[in-house]
């Protein structure tokens, strides 16, 4: 049974550690990028003329919102599918792993240097026709190339597994890792077209012009299944985790798997909601894709209501009454839960600001300002990340052979508490403040004292207070995790929930994947080949490169 406890092959710990230690070290930069940043912006300090505002701003979102999220998922996946398709990782599977840690890290070093030597100032979204060395976009290249060798890794395993256990349903972590990888791959081919095609050769001085627009096209046909790369592992842990952690059981194995096929299918060919004020994009186009946009909703709510569903059987079943008993029956005290639970509520005041920002009308309203800015943070920076400070704390012991202590416990739910309090304070004052027109992506200035600018004042230095309590949050985390290399020795479970009896079987055909991914061909040649065709026949003058910093 998977559910045994069984010590991890000491090499895959040592992949998977090399993976989860990076990520956090990457977040603590950022983090430290991110806090002066922060109070840069409410104007209560001043940064060093050596320093630049927006080289700040760069290294946060580069190395918070890719790094760590990337190093850390894939070291989650790597610990998941060792321990559910047979134990350990095949030696090819690890391989890979580390081929493509070695060429990630190389990568981020390369890129963070390029952005402490100002070479690299072009912010988390890299936008032409703002140039930066040609060296930073190779860079990226071997971020991204490292990416695919670990999900090489993951497809070899899974491939293996399935052809020595014919007939039998791959377990269901193991089953959404392919999913997740499967989404990042295809993402990324957009962004590697961008890089290798048209911001290499232009910042090299090969070609004079770079098509702009065509250029935004292919970053956001990767920018938001990006933040479907970040979510799904999230979501792993809430449907495989989770219930195992409150001793519940899977709600229901073929709803789980659906909501994952939807989510590969719709949210990769809606880009376009992101470019909903770009004039070079038709207005068809981006109705289609803000319908598909809306489609992603549904495998959201329906994951609500299989983990709700799931945390109310199980309490019923230790006994609990009325309407909302069942919630006293939750291990509030336990950090394993209780940081992802915070997750999963944060998530939906996040996923109703994204129906806003999906929407053309209201985008219109919100469109580049702080609002956009404090969504981000409810996603990826509150729902995602809590999630995986959840996971660290039984990743870690479960890894090495260690095991939590009660007072690891209590300062895990404190960092989760000041997180949620920061978080709040945060992303609370960038909602505000962006519905009063404060745009994105500036500086401190009052704008010569304009009176709508000195209005937003107030609001900015909420922003840093929150910003600052992240930071005591950022440091704790990183104490927790000192704690828990050196934890006493024992075993920890790999967490992973059983099916449900009552459940229903699991169709075979959510393992066809030649269907799903030919649906999804469909709907991405719906949705961007007639635009990007007509980009690329009708390219304008294009653009120079500007260095504006």
């Amino acid at each position: 049974m998977i559910n045994d406890i069984k010590r991890f092959d000491s090499r895959d710990s040592a992949l998977v550690l090399a993976h989860i230690l990076f990520a956090f070290f990457a977040l603590f930069l950022g983090g430290v990028a991110g806090v002066l940043q922060g109070l840069v912006r409410g104007g209560m300090i001043h940064l060093p003329m050596e320093i630049g505002y927006y080289q700040l701003l760069t290294a946060h979102g580069l190395l918070m919102a890719l790094v760590f999220t990337t190093y850390f998922i894939i070291g989650f996946m790597l610990a998941g599918i060792a321990r559910t398709l047979g134990g350990h990782l095949l030696p090819i599977a690890r391989k890979l792993g580390w081929l493509g840690y070695g060429l990630m890290t190389f990568g981020t070093i390369l890129a963070t240097i390029l952005i402490l030597l100002n070479k690299a100032t072009v912010l988390y979204t890299f936008y032409a026709p703002m140039k930066a060395s040609p060296w930073f976009y190779i860079a990226l290249v071997f971020v991204v190339v490292g990416s695919w060798m670990s999900g090489l890794g993951i497809f070899i395993n899974y491939r293996y597994w399935k052809k020595t256990h014919r007939g039998q349903t791959t377990p269901l972590f193991a089953y959404m890792a392919v999913i997740t990888m499967l989404l990042w791959i295809i993402a990324t081919l957009g962004v590697a077209v961008e890089v290798l095609f048209q911001l290499i050769p232009w910042s090299f001085g090969w070609v004079d012009t770079v098509n702009v627009v065509l250029s935004r096209t292919l970053f956001w046909y990767f920018g938001h299944p990006l933040v479907y790369f970040w979510l799904l592992p999230a979501y792993m842990c809430w449907y495989c985790v989770i219930p195992k952690v409150i001793g519940g059981k899977i709600f229901s194995d073929a709803l789980a798997r659906l909501s994952f096929i939807m989510f590969l299918i719709f949210s990769i060919p809606v880009g376009f909601h992101h470019q909903l004020m770009e004039p070079g994009v038709s207005n068809i186009w981006k109705f289609v894709q803000v319908i598909l946009t809306f489609m992603v909703v549904i495998p959201s709510l329906m994951t609500a209501f299989s983990l709700f569903a799931t945390f109310e059987l199980h309490g019923r079943s230790v006994g609990a009454k009325g309407l909302f008993g069942w919630f006293k029956k939750l291990p509030w005290k336990d950090v394993r839960f209780f940081a992802p639970f915070m997750g999963m509520l944060i998530f939906i005041p996040a996923g109703a600001g994204g129906l806003i920002n999906a929407s053309h009308q209201l985008n219109a309203v919100i469109h580049n300002t702080l609002w956009v800015t404090g969504h981000f943070h409810l996603t990826v920076a509150s729902s995602v990340a809590l999630t995986f400070f959840g996971i660290t704390y039984w990743l870690i012991p479960a890894i090495l052979g260690r095991q939590m202590t009660p007072l690891m416990h209590r300062l895990g739910i404190i960092q989760t508490v000041i997180w949620a309090v920061g978080m709040f304070f945060m992303s609370g004052s960038m909602h505000s403040v962006g519905l009063l027109g404060s745009p994105r992506r500036t500086a401190f200035t009052t704008y010569q004292d304009h009176p709508d600018a000195i209005m937003w004042i107030p609001y900015h230095v909420v922003m840093a207070i929150g910003g600052t309590i992240l930071f005591v949050g950022v440091v704790l985390m990183i104490i927790n995790i000192v704690m828990l290399l050196s934890a006493p020795k024992g075993e920890t479970e790999f967490p992973i929930a059983e099916v449900s009896e009552q459940a229903e079987k699991t169709p075979a055909v959510f393992e066809r994947w030649g269907v799903w991914i030919g649906v999804l061909v469909v709907l991405i040649l719906v949705a961007y080949a007639i635009p990007v065709t007509e980009m690329i026949t009708n390219p304008g003058v294009g653009a120079k490169g500007f260095v504006t910093w």
